[in-house]
């Protein structure tokens, strides 16, 4: 953990080989997002022939306390399950009262976001653009490229936690999936309220 100031160069190389400034990375394959896919039974066909690598996070070390910032890249890979395009779990913050920022790196994708008042949004993202994800908002990455990576760098605030649990047991309200050769944002018929904190 670098226990100075840093500085940080993206670079135009962004593929994920878990090297330079970056020590934590986070795996997460297809078996690991069972559950969060609305096509159930294309999800079991698909994990029947292979277990892909659906997104990555590099991220770099530093004090979970108020006052720092934790930062580092989301790379979501292409491709489908079903209708619905590759994405992160997605998640709120433990403390509800924290923001992120996204900014994008690479490739063409939606930023999904939700609050418990029950209000939606849909930000789709490109290279150079930046998404404020106020308090109380949960925020999925999806990958609406089928033939690139989204890359994303995130700043957050240290203490902010994550809360997985709420849309593990919820799921988000909104799916977005692939029709008619665009994408379409359409209600989860298995949405439900969150129960809390998890």
């Amino acid at each position: 953990m670098k226990d100075h100031p840093f500085s940080l160069d993206l670079g135009s190389d962004l593929s994920v080989t878990g090297s330079g400034p970056y020590d934590s990375h986070l795996v997460r394959k297809l078996s690991d997002l069972r559950g969060y896919f609305a096509d159930r039974q294309a999800f079991e066909e698909l994990l029947h022939r292979e277990d892909p690598v659906i997104y990555e996070v590099l991220e770099i070390r530093r004090p979970e306390v108020s006052g720092e910032l934790l930062s580092g890249l989301s790379i979501v890979h292409p491709g489908r399950v079903g209708d619905e395009y590759n994405m992160t779990k997605g998640h709120f913050h433990s403390v509800r009262e924290t923001a992120e920022i996204y900014y994008v790196l690479k490739g063409h994708g939606l930023l999904l976001m939700e609050n418990e008042a029950g209000e939606w949004a849909a930000e789709e993202v490109v290279p150079g653009r930046i998404v404020y994800v106020p308090p109380c908002w949960a925020h999925r990455s999806v990958n609406l490229a089928l033939g690139e990576d989204l890359i994303t760098f995130f700043v957050y605030p240290g203490h902010a936690g994550h809360d997985y649990g709420s849309i593990a047991s919820s799921g988000f309200r909104k799916l977005v999936l692939h029709v008619d050769g665009g994408y379409k944002v359409v209600d989860n018929p298995a949405w439900k309220p969150p129960a809390g904190p998890g």
